[in-house]
């Protein structure tokens, strides 16, 4: 389906085009030329998203993915349905995908990719791996399936940038059984000149998503091609991915939803509200100092209409990318909020995206500082200290919780829970008040620790001291 009228056309790319903050795409084909070069049809790829990384999966305009939604019509069925299934075993190899986003070499990207600080903008660092998982799934489970992201593990900085250059995107699957579920490794690390290998010291970050096919007509799980090995190295890769698959099992049972907290935390949840008791004590002394914040003042909240621009390849639903960089950009506000400086990015927890987002709907997004280390009271009731008074350094664990709600406001489904860590030049606490908010503090306080133990295994002492340093050569936020 076409739009018959030229000029209607015509406006609408034109407008489409203006509402798109950040591309420069138009600018840069006519070679920057002091003048506005206007054109019939607008770049079609995601909103915010490197063009490199971008396939040929979106060419429907919203428009006309619109008016076949209004007809009842299921795009992403209708796409599959000629398209006959390979379930044939498939290598590392073939699904390995690498893209050079020209960070040195193109100023025009410094407009989506470094803020106003001269730091790079990690957010949408996220936003492109998701794309990157994308397009490298797909090559590995072909046509005639709808893949979505179900799921991020951890990410943490290897080795912080210490000069903006050019960036190499590259991942590929690490591991699939063969049903429905698979794993894709991404990593970003300073890119190279053709032909030079790439060091260990170069890479920035890796990361692995979790994407889950689905049938497109029945939006039920379905099988995909088993991922082959062929060396011990690609053994040993796969081995990795599928204890990781079985360790992820088992953390579900032990949460907190499943669970109460053992002895140790019930006594530190009792030792704390004790503190707040004693702090409103007219009869003790003690006051509460004013670097200790109560949880619930530390909130902060958006709500924003999820606009056709931020689709994703089935053509009604939000990009899980997108949803990826809003909660991370509100998260680094919450924590430059609560703490009155500049947060530097240390982790990012494993998450869950449990609901799509539909194109229309309104997202709603709350973080909150739910943990801070040094904490406000240790296990034994005693008070940690800064290890140096005059330059102190404290890692906010931020909480953003999503939600989702039609327009008419009547039903609401969440979407994910996501946790970052920051580390702030500053000595402040953060203190819960309902049980609600201890629950917060104490699955915070075990993602930290399990966090730190998994640093120690992967990173000598030295690189930890340079993961948690800020400002000066670190251009990652």
């Amino acid at each position: 389906m076409a739009f018959r009228n030229t000029s209607l056309r015509r406006l609408l790319a034109v407008t489409s085009r203006s509402e798109t903050a950040g591309r420069w795409t138009t600018l840069s084909q006519c070679h920057f030329y002091p003048k506005r070069c206007l054109h019939g049809t607008a770049a079609r790829h995601t909103d915010g998203v490197f063009r490199g990384l971008t396939d040929d999966r979106l060419p429907m305009p919203w428009i006309e993915a619109w008016r076949l939604q209004q007809e009842g019509k299921d795009i992403a069925s209708d796409e599959a349905r000629s398209q006959e299934r390979d379930l044939s075993p498939k290598k590392m190899s073939d699904s390995y995908h690498r893209v050079v986003l020209p960070l040195g070499r193109d100023p025009w990207l410094s407009d989506t990719y470094i803020n106003s600080s001269g730091h790079i903008r990690l957010g949408t660092i996220f936003m492109d791996l998701d794309a990157l998982s994308g397009i490298i799934v797909y090559k590995h489970t072909g046509p005639g399936v709808t893949v979505v992201t179900a799921a991020l593990d951890r990410i943490t900085i290897s080795h912080p940038l210490t000069e903006i250059c050019d960036l190499e995107y590259s991942g590929q699957v690490t591991y699939a059984s063969g049903r429905s579920s698979v794993e894709i490794t991404c990593k970003v690390a300073r890119a190279r000149d053709e032909g030079e290998p790439s060091k260990p010291e170069d890479v920035l970050l890796t990361c692995t998503f979790t994407m889950v096919a689905l049938d497109p007509a029945t939006k039920k799980p379905v099988n995909v091609p088993r991922l082959l090995y062929t060396t011990p190295e690609e053994e040993k890769i796969f081995k990795a991915g599928e204890a990781k698959a079985l360790t992820n099992k088992q953390k579900l049972k032990t949460s907190l939803l499943e669970t109460e907290p053992n002895d140790p935390e019930s006594a530190l949840i009792h030792k704390i509200w004790l503190r707040q008791l004693a702090y409103h004590d007219p009869n003790n002394s003690l006051r509460q100092p004013a670097n200790v914040i109560a949880m619930s003042k530390t909130q902060l909240s958006t709500a924003s209409i999820m606009q056709p621009q931020y689709r994703n390849r089935h053509q009604t639903m939000i990009f899980g990318g997108f949803h990826l960089k809003q909660t991370f950009e509100l998260a680094f506000c919450c924590a430059a909020s609560f703490s009155h400086a500049r947060p530097t990015f240390i982790s990012a927890d494993p998450c869950t995206f449990r609901n799509p987002v539909p194109v229309g709907s309104v997202l709603y997004l709350t973080a909150t500082i739910v943990y801070t280390d040094p904490p406000l009271l240790e296990e034994d009731g005693s008070e940690p200290r800064q290890k140096d008074s005059k330059n102190p350094m404290t890692r906010l664990h931020v909480r953003v919780d999503s939600k989702v709600r039609d327009v008419e406001h009547g039903n609401a489904k969440p979407t994910g829970q996501f946790n970052y860590t920051f580390s702030v030049p500053k000595d402040v606490k953060v203190l819960p008040h309902t049980y609600q908010e201890y629950m917060m503090y104490i699955d915070a306080r075990r993602r930290v620790q399990l966090g730190d133990v998994q640093d120690r295994q992967e990173h000598n002492a030295s690189e930890l001291q340079q993961l948690q340093s800020t400002d000066n050569v670190n251009l990652t936020e």
